[in-house]
């Protein structure tokens, strides 16, 4: 009987470790990278800072920037954004994703009780994970095409974050000042109209707008892109547009409608891309008259950004440049008023232009560790005419040492 059981256990524990063998190998990287049903991947990533202050704007202007409201020779370690992600294949028709994010407040030290602060800390500082990704993916529901719903990344940064590749450097222009949501909660079509080729796809989302947190209105925030590849896919063109409306009254048709094009070329010796936008708010703006009133107005946003990089030695040291142009409003009338106030996070503060520039070398010490020492440098100055001293010219400066590594994909 003694030997009966020693016989079952031994079974049961070489039945045990095959199966658990078995069910590894089937959940691994390689499995699910060739689409193999019950197979999943953890991954995750992290980037973050030592930085520097050098110099600080007097009037703390810059409501998105990274660093508005930081005092001058502030130093400090920080992460900027953690990643923790799950990928699953369900069925050969079926996938999910799933990502936990925690990022620092933006701008970067301001507690939350601040009226500046924007971000993922909890009331005694401390850094929350959030859900921001959780979808499920419908392959091929007609070939070429996916639908998608629930939280996922939105147009306007799924493929110009990809072109422009250095998010531990700074977010793409759109999500950096444009106020534009990276992810929404909503239903997509995501595809190519050539599925062998793969050179011309679209992305269409309808959305609520309000990204990882419960919608508090009726409208709902609509997402369109097209995109192409040519010359056998070094430069890669898209095109977008979204709308949402804002408040819609008898009196008061208040809308946002975004035009946006990518451009970008990419050879083995440099990529260099460009993005151009002009943000239509409509009967957005209010405009303190020189006599007496305030009237709503509407305002044009529009920003324009350029990037290059490239290896200096392969697989080693590479160089990163970029440069933004902002302008929150191009109908400023000096003659009739003397304050314009935006009614849209983001562009409250809607009179003063904002000139970016950042500078990178990006040191690869393995393909998932990267050290990357960069300068980032904001500059601020009015529209208004009535407006005098360093408020026409005051900037942002820091110097940082920033750090990223990921796994897992």
């Amino acid at each position: 009987m003694k030997l009966l059981l020693q016989s079952a256990l031994f079974i049961s524990l070489l039945f045990f470790f095959f199966t658990a063998r078995a069910q590894y190998l089937i959940n691994n990287d390689s499995a699910f990278n060739a689409g193999t049903v019950n197979s999943g991947r953890v991954w995750g990533l992290a980037f973050g800072d030592f930085y520097f202050k050098s110099h600080s704007d007097s009037l703390n202007r810059g409501v998105k920037a990274q660093y508005t409201g930081i005092p001058q020779n502030r130093n400090a370690f920080q992460y900027r954004r953690i990643y923790l992600g799950y990928d699953y294949h369900i069925s050969l028709n079926f996938s999910t994703e799933m990502l936990l994010a925690a990022e620092d407040n933006s701008p970067a030290g301001n507690p939350p009780s601040s009226t500046m602060a924007s971000g993922d800390l909890l009331q005694n500082g401390k850094m929350a994970p959030y859900i921001k990704y959780m979808n499920l993916r419908w392959n091929n529901i007609w070939n070429g095409t996916d639908c998608v719903i629930g939280l996922m990344p939105t147009p306007v940064s799924a493929y110009s974050e990809k072109c422009w590749t250095y998010r531990s450097l700074e977010r793409v222009m759109t999500d950096f000042i444009g106020s534009t949501p990276t992810y929404d909660f909503g239903a997509s079509l995501q595809g190519v109209f050539d599925p062998n080729t793969k050179n011309y796809g679209y992305f269409l989302l309808v959305g609520n707008g309000a990204k990882a947190v419960p919608e508090n209105d009726n409208f709902k925030w609509f997402y369109a892109e097209v995109w192409g590849k040519f010359f056998d896919k070094h430069l890669q063109v898209n095109l977008y547009s979204d709308y949402e409306r804002l408040n819609w009254t008898p009196s008061w048709h208040h809308y946002r409608n975004m035009e946006r094009i990518l451009i970008n070329y990419s050879t083995a010796a440099f990529t260099i891309g460009a993005e151009g936008y002009i943000n239509n708010l409509a009967k957005d703006n209010f405009a303190t008259k020189k006599g007496l009133g305030v009237d709503t107005l509407n305002a044009s946003a529009t920003g324009v950004s350029f990037f290059v990089r490239g290896p200096i030695i392969k697989n080693k040291i590479s160089y990163v440049v970029r440069f933004d142009a902002f302008n929150p409003n191009t109908n400023i009338n000096n003659t009739a008023y003397s304050q314009y106030i935006g009614n849209i996070p983001g562009y409250t503060e809607s009179s003063t232009k904002q000139t970016f520039f950042l500078a990178s070398f990006d040191i690869t010490l393995n393909k998932h560790v990267h050290i990357l020492p960069n300068i980032w440098y904001t500059h601020y100055a009015t529209k208004l005419s009535n407006l005098k001293g360093k408020i026409n010219g005051d900037h942002d400066l820091v110097y940082r040492m920033t750090f990223f590594f990921s796994f897992g994909k």
